[in-house]
């Protein structure tokens, strides 16, 4: 190492340097088509992100911890979805059951969510072995919000407690698609 080099010209060539390469501020990359990657619900139907095609998707991905992180969007996007026009959206809730692939844990997490799912009043699909997560790029721990529009292309996509402003900002993009005439 230079140890005659300050650490700030060092973090500056560092940061340099990786302004080179590709980099994802978000989990799935905005403004491409969402990855083909497949959910099954409780009695192992399939749900597959080509079958959101046509419809305005806000896809919440997370574990049994992280439910009420973004507590505020949902409450959000519920009195969004009671306007006028505004109830073809399709939310996906995905539970990050990975942890619990493997018997017996796998028949009680699969009475767990059937019972979530009659409680929340919507099928809540489950990811047993990660792939939607790894297709989706999202992260483990922590409440992911994907929207997907009409097209089948990432409009949003973002990790962990959602501010105000970002909130707006998701909800504007829901109306803008679902409004979007083809």
């Amino acid at each position: 190492m230079n140890n005659w080099l300050p650490k700030s010209v060092i973090l500056s060539g560092a940061l340099g340097a990786l302004s080179l390469l590709p980099v994802r501020l978000d989990a799935a990359t905005v403004g491409e088509a969402a990855p083909q990657a497949k959910v099954v619900d409780v009695d192992d139907k399939a749900l597959w992100t080509s079958d959101l095609k046509g419809s305005t998707a806000i896809v919440f991905y997370e574990d049994k911890d992280s439910g009420e992180v973004n507590r505020a969007l949902k409450d959000e996007l519920k009195s969004l979805m009671g306007e006028e026009g505004m109830g073809g959206i399709r939310v996906v809730p995905v539970a990050d059951v990975s942890d619990y692939n493997s018997w017996p844990s796998r028949g009680f997490v699969k009475d767990a969510v059937r019972d979530e799912s009659k409680k929340a009043g919507v099928t809540i699909y489950c990811d047993w072995d990660a792939s939607y997560r790894k297709a989706f790029d999202l992260s483990k721990g922590t409440s992911n919000v994907v929207v997907v529009g009409r097209d089948g292309f990432v409009k949003v996509s973002t990790s962990g407690a959602i501010k105000e402003a970002r909130r707006k900002a998701i909800l504007e993009v829901l109306r803008n698609d679902v409004a979007k005439k083809d």
